[in-house]
């Protein structure tokens, strides 16, 4: 599951690296290529409100192998791309299929054994991250020798062998009760009106992958405005250093396990924003970028585990849907981050982007210090473990 999960993510993020090809093959500015990150944010975000409810209602192996072959036909719209609109399209639809991780998460929670499941969430999603990371090395790496649209094939041919993996590999996990699909989407809204939990976690979500987005979504335009003209296959090899930080998915996993509290959260948004401080003072060098990416990817895996695993304890029929209000929020974060990135880089360059991404971990902070635990939310934290 962790390595499906990561195979599955990194549609999501190969573009990255070869902003700057896919804007000479179409001759865009850069915020106009700004729109292909944001784009394919936006549709993950829906696909995960969309679809990923389905998975408290139907067969759960089912709908992640059809899911594995429509986002290969979106990644083969993108292959084959005449313009940029299209490109933008297909990248959208890339999000709005590309789920299939959203449903492996609770799939492991719900085999797990409480007692383990932090380890087990942790385990998997540092598979996830892996796949962000290394997407971007890969999408760099053979973008370069191969072009931009080569990727993209690649990509849907991958998934295609994963639809027939998984299909193999998989338990069928049935549903516990059918569902109808209206009221699996009205039940998001009771779910986010009476769980404090779920909506504190899923704001903190939300802030840490803004501020990811905003450093990653960028990163390819600082580096080829350095003197040096870096390209897309060094933007990639940072997607390696930031691996480090995947590493430290189980650990926090097994932390929470044993009732962490949200110092956690805070803990992670100080690493975040201290990245940030690096990225602006140490920037314009390749060691002071690695150096803040091995902070900001550590900070924000660990944020998200820790969000993660406590919001799976509160109501375990309900997983999937829990996961869909969080994940939502999280990428609408992530696509308001890659936009905020790109508009503060027009503006202001690598010190507009760095302010933004100052910012936003900053503000969840603040969140952490003006919402107190609370008893119903001190009581869900010791029922994670």
């Amino acid at each position: 599951m962790a390595i499906s999960a990561g195979l599955a993510v990194a549609n999501l993020y190969y573009h990255q690296p070869l902003l700057g090809d896919i804007g000479r093959t179409f001759q865009a500015s850069d915020r106009a290529v700004g729109l292909v990150p944001t784009a394919s944010q936006v549709g993950y975000a829906l696909g995960l409100l969309l679809i990923v409810p389905l998975g408290d209602s139907l067969e759960r192996r089912r709908i992640i192998v059809l899911m594995c072959g429509l986002v290969s036909l979106a990644l083969l719209g993108m292959a084959l791309a005449p313009s940029l609109p299209w490109l933008v399209a297909a990248s959208a639809l890339v999000g709005v299929t590309t789920v299939v991780p959203q449903l492996l998460v609770p799939f492991a929670a719900h085999l797990a054994p409480a007692e383990q499941r932090g380890r087990v969430v942790g385990l998997v999603m540092s598979g996830l991250l892996i796949g962000i990371l290394l997407s971007r090395t890969v999408g760099g790496l053979l973008g370069v020798r191969f072009g931009w649209r080569a990727m993209f094939w690649i990509a849907a041919g991958l998934m295609v062998g994963l639809a027939v993996l998984l299909r193999l590999a998989l338990p069928r996990q049935p549903a516990s009760a059918h569902v109808p699909y209206g009221a699996l989407l009205r039940s998001l809204g009771v779910l986010v009106r009476e769980e404090p939990v779920l909506r504190l976690h899923s704001w903190l979500g939300a802030l840490s992958f803004a501020s990811f987005s905003s450093f990653w979504a960028t990163l390819v335009l600082h580096l080829q405005a350095l003197p040096q003209h870096y390209g897309a296959r060094t933007a990639g090899m940072f997607g390696v250093v930031g691996v480090v930080g995947a590493i430290a998915a189980p650990l926090v996993g097994r932390y929470t396990d044993k009732g962490g509290d949200r110092r956690i959260n805070a803990f992670s948004m100080g690493l975040m924003a201290a990245s940030f401080v690096v990225f602006g003072v140490a920037g314009q060098g390749l060691w002071g970028i690695a150096a803040g990416v091995l902070l900001l990817d550590l900070g924000a895996q660990a944020n998200h585990i820790s969000n993660q695993t406590r919001i799976y304890a509160l109501r375990p029929e309900a997983r999937n849907r829990l996961n869909t209000v969080y994940m939502v929020t999280c990428f609408v974060g992530g696509a308001l981050g890659a936009w905020l990135g790109s508009i503060a880089w027009g503006h202001a360059g690598w010190t507009g982007v760095c302010a933004v991404g100052l910012g936003l971990p900053l503000l969840g902070l603040l969140v952490l210090g003006l919402v107190p635990p609370g008893r119903r939310m001190e009581s869900a934290a010791r029922d994670v473990a």
